[in-house]
């Protein structure tokens, strides 16, 4: 598979939300808004580029026996490293997506990816893997997220542009099912056309 294609099939062919539906918990909890959508996406996108790197390079070093619990230390050792950005540089953002981020560890897009390509690819075509599943995964819960806020409160990014208080369901945990549904409908219906 050539690079540009590695790099664009986690954006539509198969993004992790929209397409492999993946990474649920995280989607449908962080998606209230439209910043916290990005904010867990940014986040995400730079564990698993991040992982995707350390692990394509370690991968030969690593024995059989103890290759998932290696690579949840190196996952672990980014999401570190972004749990105390957050806290120190967007605490408003930390406190609002809270117990999500240390979860990213755990996250079934990042564990995946760092076994089912970077450990079996040199380091350009992982770094270019984590990084479009990455940014496929941020638009998906961009998307969502705007959708939720929207309908939920009548503003983007917290500017309000419709009066009122919005429909309270999109806030709330159905809202995220309901407007996740839709979504992948309308993924589904554009790509089978």
């Amino acid at each position: 598979m050539s690079l540009a294609k590695q790099f664009t099939k986690g954006f539509f062919r198969e993004n992790p939300i929209l397409v492999l539906l993946i990474g649920m918990c995280p989607t449908l909890a962080t998606t209230t808004s439209a910043i916290n959508g990005l904010g867990m996406g940014i986040a995400t996108t730079f564990v698993l580029t991040s992982s995707n790197v350390v692990i394509s390079l370690l991968a030969k070093y690593i024995p059989d026996k103890v290759r998932i619990p290696s690579f949840i230390v190196v996952i672990a050792s980014f999401v570190t490293i972004v749990d105390l950005v957050m806290q120190a540089y967007v605490p408003g953002l930390y406190e609002t997506l809270g117990i999500f981020i240390p979860l990213i560890v755990v996250n079934c897009i990042v564990l995946a990816r760092a076994e089912a390509f970077a450990s079996k690819n040199k380091l350009l075509p992982s770094f270019l893997d984590g990084l479009g599943m990455g940014l496929g995964f941020t638009m998906a819960l961009g998307i969502l997220g705007t959708i939720r806020e929207i309908l939920g409160s009548g503003s983007v990014f917290g500017y309000k542009f419709i009066k009122g208080d919005g429909i309270l369901v999109f806030i709330l945990a159905p809202g995220a099912f309901i407007a996740l549904g839709y979504l992948i409908a309308f993924i589904n219906k554009v790509r089978k056309a």
